[in-house]
């Protein structure tokens, strides 16, 4: 008989787990375990759909099945036995009723199994047995075991505990009549916080917390106002395969820390004394017209200002080096923002876990030679403890990191110092945006430096089909699918817009997040800030989540009409060559601005010649054959160059998937039917919807990867002038403009692909200009090493080192393409009706000049346009190229009035582009882009 589904077990006997004490607070360790685990924990192969039904994968048997509780977690399942060591059980049968279509959609990724129901009358039950262990059994019919597991349980505790995703006040909430501490902790038994004076001081109260079971929150009011205090919390949870813990552990709402994240600081965020001097009357640059008129810099906090002589030496790689209105470095910034840059993207900056906020070091380096790999071995050997990291590991997500501050150990210290930074970025004329990653945590399980885990065993987690962490992301994937951690991932975006005015948010690995949670994370930002917050992140499209196989994602694709960019892949590759990933041989493979097809570099002609050998065509007698002899080889490599000149058109017309253009072959398509690595070339269904780049922290940089790809005797001056056509090509683009900090300094990490933890040696910008660091050694051995002898006669080539002259002229070419994109609405169109009404390329078909990019605007009409027309002409081949465009002829081109401008920092504009108005023809000089212009 179903009925209330209650089975008895036999009782055994556990000690009570004794009260929280002071003694707790001060431990050593961050963890105690009450009452140990009897077994090792069983896989999670079985999901909580709701507060009733269970799905059981690959299990639809005729047995009954059982759901044993045990509130000490002492419940031992072993096949043919009967289950041993629990408090009682819960009958289950079978649903009678297919799933709600919301329901099924959800758990779709569920492999098919037994759907099981909770009998309603103990649905009351529920909340208070999801404190204790759970163990899910199919049984015959004398109650031995066939099968056993534990259920994974967000589905339920999202629909127990819906009401906690209304809580405004998560955290430590001080005020004048009193503080309030509240935590969700729906699985605990026990909760009570620790208070301490100070950062360093042990715990003088412990204040015991009370759950409510409505919202599976624990609380606390005091009637004092606790700001400038510390706490921690101790949680008693059961923990699978541990037992009953009491975790020591941080609030996951921290708003502040001490040093190395011991302790969580109580603030209030509105009060006087967390804020530097005129905070809030400062203003915030104006808003943007449109999320395509953003010219966005990428910045690391500790790069901008660590090699900076012109910062006082105790503010260097600190968020108050901002405030150095003087320095090298703020100078540069406002030479950029005066020129048309609108955004500084930081990256990240909340509660890090893997720099020591006290006492981290900084490697001395030896004097060695350009391609030795002593630099290396002397930076790594302190990785772990020296002062750099990007920071893509979150600990806290609300609060500053502590390593910026003057005074880690000051958790007022670090609030007003990143508002100062802000709000020198903000004098400076620049917005403020943050990089963030919510998308995965830095640990999860008992590790020390794991919080939510700690709190909520296996909720805010992604898991796998036995219930382990899923790692697709490089870390320990977070669930934001799950309403509490979706909650705490808007919650937090809107703390940084509310208390640190933070102007737009850059998302790491955007694609591991539903687009429901970003909807919702848009418009609480929008809400809080009373303006419009631009949202961009990395749509890629893989792992557990690829293809939308738990949710639709905020992907590449999957954002069409929600105003939120994604990273672009198309024009990247193909004006760099090859893929992110490339190793070996693949890091010689040629781009649109490197030579693909027009300046082959070694490895190019050597395929080339064994190309030819394989056509019959022979070699010449120094053994190598030109593409040209072989009319197969010379026709793939034709083919290559007006393929990747098409995707650079597609990057220019902003990724639209519905932009129709001519590709190589003369057919008429839309840009979704445009190949791209087998995948649509054109996806988005607004510019501001794609983000533009060809350099950013991943990768070797632009200039790097040049070194690689260029033909080795490519003079310094021409690899400047390379590095300014694939930053015009970005510049020129519909869509978001997105540069790496450096770019224009022709920034070099010595050839380092991943310098996330490479220290300050490889990741050094000079904003003097005099030096940019190609050939300071070896890159780190881990993510280089396999190439090092490639790269070996590369650093050792002096030829390849750019000048300060070379550095100077990208700078100002570069602050030029700023002006010419600020110039005109028309390279910044706000939908995509104005991009294909308005943008038209010449020079396509089979008949092209595949080394000219030749884009034509309209801008009659239009708001901002300033011009009747734009033509921009870019062409990557080191000889001057002559383009006739018969329908051109006859108008009034004119130079742009930037080229125009003696203090141009190219001159080649000037002195040689022409235009023949008779002919509609148009000379462009070697490696230059080019604008003319018709004004009114």
């Amino acid at each position: 008989m179903f009925g209330t589904g209650v089975v008895l077990a036999a009782p055994h006997a556990v000690a009570a787990a004794p009260a929280p004490s002071l003694a707790d607070c001060n431990a050593e360790t961050h963890a105690r375990v009450l009452v140990p685990a009897p077994t090792a924990a069983l896989p999670a192969t079985a999901h909580w759909l709701d507060a009733t039904r269970l799905q059981w994968p690959q299990r639809d048997g005729t047995g009954r099945f059982r759901l044993y509780h045990s509130r000490d977690g002492h419940i031992v399942a072993s096949p043919g036995r009967r289950v041993l060591g629990a408090d009682g059980a819960l009958a289950l049968r079978r649903a009678s009723a297919p799933l709600p279509p919301a329901l099924a959609s959800r758990f779709a990724f569920v492999a098919p199994g037994a759907v099981l129901e909770i009998a309603t009358a103990d649905r009351a039950r529920l909340a208070a047995l999801h404190a204790g262990q759970l163990v899910l059994v199919e049984e015959d019919a004398k109650g031995r075991i066939r099968a056993a597991t534990r259920v994974q349980a967000a589905g339920a505790l999202d629909d127990l505990h819906a009401a906690a995703e209304s809580l405004t006040d998560l955290g430590a909430t001080p005020g004048s009549d009193g503080t309030t501490l509240r935590l969700w902790a729906p699985t605990a038994q026990r909760v009570a916080a620790c208070l301490h004076a100070d950062g360093r001081a042990g715990a003088h109260t412990l204040l015991p917390l009370t759950a409510d079971a409505a919202t599976g929150a624990w609380s606390y009011r005091h009637t004092a106002n606790l700001s400038g205090q510390y706490y921690t919390y101790l949680v008693d949870v059961l923990v699978p395969g541990t037992g009953l813990v009491r975790n020591r552990v941080t609030d996951p709402y921290s708003v502040s820390l001490t040093t190395d994240s011991r302790r969580s600081y109580i603030a209030d965020l509105d009060a006087a004394a967390l804020k530097p001097a005129g905070w809030d009357a400062t203003p915030r640059p104006a808003p943007l017209a449109a999320q395509t008129d953003m010219v966005i810099y990428e910045l690391h906090v500790r790069d901008f200002s660590r090699d900076d002589a012109s910062v006082p030496a105790a503010r260097r790689g600190k968020y108050l080096a901002f405030t150095e209105s003087g320095s090298d470095g703020m100078r540069h910034l406002r030479g950029l923002a005066a020129a048309g840059l609108t955004d500084v993207h930081l990256l990240p900056v909340f509660d890090l876990a893997t720099v020591p906020e006290h006492g981290c070091t900084a490697p001395r380096v030896p004097e060695a030679a350009s391609d030795s790999g002593a630099q290396q071995a002397a930076v790594m050997a302190d990785a772990a403890r020296d002062c750099f990291n990007w920071g893509y590991d979150p600990y806290h997500f609300n609060a500053p990191e502590g390593s910026y501050a003057s005074d880690a150990a000051d958790g007022a210290a670090r609030i007003r110092e990143f508002r100062a930074m802000v709000q020198a970025l903000h004098r400076a004329g620049l917005r403020v945006g943050m990089d963030v990653v919510y998308n995965h945590m830095t640990k999860s399980g008992q590790h020390p430096q794991s919080v939510l885990d700690r709190i909520v065993p296996g909720y805010y987690h992604r898991l796998d089909a036995n219930g382990a962490v899923e790692r697709s992301t490089c870390c320990d994937n977070t669930a934001t699918e799950h309403r509490m951690m979706a909650k705490l991932m808007v919650d937090s975006a809107e703390l940084w817009v509310r208390h640190y005015r933070i102007d737009s948010f850059r998302f790491d690995l955007m694609g591991h997040q539903p687009r429901a949670a970003m909807e919702q994370l848009q418009a609480r930002v929008d809400a809080a800030a009373g303006r419009h917050v631009q949202l961009i992140g990395e749509g890629w499209n893989f792992g557990e989540v690829a293809n939308g196989a738990r949710f639709v994602q905020a992907a590449q694709g999957a954002l069409n009409g929600s105003g939120i960019g994604t990273f672009s892949d198309r024009a990247r590759d193909a004006i760099r060559g090859g893929g992110p990933a490339d190793k070996g041989e693949a890091l010689f493979t040629q781009g649109y601005v490197n030579g693909l097809g027009y300046a082959p570099n070694a490895q190019a002609k050597a395929q080339n010649a064994i190309a030819a050998m394989r056509t019959g065509t022979g070699t010449s007698d120094s053994g190598t054959t030109a593409a040209a002899t072989s009319p197969a080889v010379a026709q793939g490599a034709a083919d290559a160059l007006t393929h990747h000149a098409d995707l650079v058109r597609a990057g220019l017309a902003g990724t639209l998937r519905d932009y129709v253009i001519t590709d190589r072959t003369g057919a008429t398509k839309p840009l979704s039917a445009l190949d791209y690595k087998g995948q649509p070339a054109g996806y988005a269904s607004q510019p501001g919807e794609v983000v533009n780049y060809v350099e950013n922290h991943d990768n070797q940089t632009l200039f790097d990867i040049n070194v690689f790809k260029l033909p080795r005797d490519t003079s310094s001056a021409e690899r400047a002038r390379v590095q300014v056509l694939a930053l015009a090509l970005n510049a020129f683009s519909q869509g978001v403009a997105y540069f790496h900090a450096g770019g224009e300094l022709l920034r070099s990490k010595s050839l380092d692909r991943n310098s996330f933890d490479s220290g300050d040696w490889f990741n050094r910008i000079d904003w003097t200009g005099q030096e940019q660091h190609f050939g300071t050694g070896l890159p780190p051995h881990d993510d280089n090493g396999a190439d090092w002898a490639l790269m070996r006669p590369l650093l050792a080539d002096a030829a390849l080192r750019p000048t300060p002259v070379d550095i100077a002229f990208t700078r100002d070419a570069f602050r030029d393409l700023l002006r010419l994109r600020a110039s005109s609405s028309l390279f910044r169109l706000r939908s995509a009706a104005d991009v294909q009404q308005r943008l038209h390329f010449a020079n396509t078909g089979p008949a092209q000049n595949p080394v000219v990019i030749a884009g034509h605007l309209d801008g009659r009409g239009y708001p901002g346009a300033r011009f009747d027309e734009v033509l921009y002409l870019v062409n990557v081949s080191p000889e001057a190229q002559t383009l006739s465009l018969p329908e051109q002829r006859g108008k009034a081109y004119r130079l742009h009035p930037v080229h125009r401008t003696e203090a141009a920092a190219d001159t080649r504009p000037r002195q040689s582009a022409r235009y023949d108005a008779r002919r509609g023809r148009f000379t462009v000089p070697p490696r230059t882009a080019v604008v003319f212009v018709v004004e009114p």
